[in-house]
């Protein structure tokens, strides 16, 4: 799957582990969940078939707001987002925009490279302890 901005990661885990596993990852790094979306939960209410798919809504002001400082327009693209859904096929997988993609998406956003990458770095780690056996050990 190749879709321009989105990083994506195989999971080991199911959908329903793989976001509480996610869940636990991004409060243990200190940012704050803003909501949960469970939009097969909504799917099924309205009488629609759809795999396991949520999206996690979370972030830190601290490493957000200089962005929206720098550029206002990237607060549509903040907070930070992450999906975690089951293919047809059975599985699991996460997906989250790359912040440096989002910064460029706003024009570069100039002076707050260092924001960037730290988002970036926390959004790898969080994503790799959410799908992989190996963050366990």
């Amino acid at each position: 799957m190749s879709v321009e901005g989105l990083t994506v990661c195989s999971s080991s885990f199911g959908p329903a582990e793989t976001m509480d596993r996610l869940t636990a990852a991004v409060t243990g790094r200190g940012m704050a969940i803003l909501a949960r979306i469970d939009h097969a939960a909504a799917a099924a209410a309205a009488g629609m078939p759809l795999c396991p798919t949520e999206v996690l809504i979370f972030g830190n002001p601290r490493a957000g707001t200089p962005l929206m400082q720098a550029t206002q327009t990237v607060g549509i693209d903040l907070p930070l987002k992450a999906l975690v859904w089951q293919d047809e096929h059975g599985a699991t997988w996460l997906g989250y925009n790359d912040p440096v993609w989002l910064a460029d998406r706003h024009g570069g956003i100039p002076g707050v490279g260092e924001f960037v990458e730290a988002m970036r770095n926390a959004l790898a780690a969080v994503a790799q302890a959410a799908t992989s056996r190996s963050a366990d050990k």
